[in-house]
């Protein structure tokens, strides 16, 4: 069963190219609104998003968001990028409208900042993506959080979550195989009797996806490459940063 929700939600695809064409302000109002209707922890609304047009602005993000001196050139090249920011700096200013104490420092916090970051940058790229933009998700806003803060003048306690670029599609990119869904959803409690020959056949299916992606250059499937991804620490520099920022994680 399918319906144009749907088929938005199942068609989605990293577009990383992009034409010259601007997006208007009207529809970028719409993106907005229909990021703040994202459902929200206790309404807390745990976030903030930054707007970035400037091409100077966007060249030097695209640099810091990379790794090892290069850049994602996406970032530079799309009309508009996005820094979705968990912020709990307004909600600082609450407390102190009210004299209450602000008791920041459990990881929970963190927890509804993320959650709710992320339900907003979805919530924006479903819209996007039915006024036909395409978009690509950037983790790599997190590589230099320090130099982020300084660029975008963040205050204490907001930390930078994920980028977004956004432009009108200059390519058509195939769509990554997703894990079968008998792995993924289980049916009142969790169930392993299906996760190893899943995993098998994912495996199996991505590295037949990946070999003719890259013309055999990649063989590898999911499951070696998670492997790998998982077998050392990754921006372990992250939980430093974030007490700098003010959230204590006790």
């Amino acid at each position: 069963m399918s319906n144009e929700m749907i088929e938005l939600i199942t068609s989605h695809r990293s577009t990383r190219k992009y034409t010259d064409q601007p997006i208007a302000d009207e529809i970028l109002t719409a993106l907005f609104d229909a990021a703040q209707w994202a459902p929200s922890s206790h309404l807390v609304q745990a976030y903030s998003i930054i707007v970035v047009k400037n091409q100077e602005m966007k060249q030097k993000l695209s640099e810091l968001c990379a790794q090892a001196g290069g850049s994602q050139k996406y970032v530079a090249t799309c009309p508009v990028f996005f820094v979705f920011c968990a912020d709990y700096h307004r909600l600082k200013m609450t407390c102190d409208m009210h004299e209450t104490a602000f008791e920041i420092d459990e990881v929970e916090n963190l927890i509804v900042g993320a959650v709710d970051t992320a339900l907003a940058a979805e919530n924006l790229l479903l819209a996007a993506r039915s006024f036909g933009l395409g978009g690509v998700m950037i983790g790599g806003i997190r590589n230099n959080p320090d130099d982020i803060v300084e660029l975008l003048k963040l205050p204490r306690y907001t930390i930078p979550m994920m980028g977004l670029c956004l432009g009108y599609p200059a390519e058509d990119p195939g769509q990554k195989p997703r894990l079968p869904q008998r792995v993924v959803v289980h049916e009142e409690v969790y169930n392993e009797k299906f996760l190893a020959e899943g995993l098998e056949e994912y495996e199996s299916i991505t590295s037949d996806y990946y070999s003719k992606r890259t013309n055999g250059r990649v063989t590898t499937g999911w499951t070696h490459q998670m492997a790998q991804y998982l077998s050392h620490p990754r921006r372990a520099y992250l939980k430093d940063f974030i007490v700098r920022q003010g959230i204590g994680l006790k």
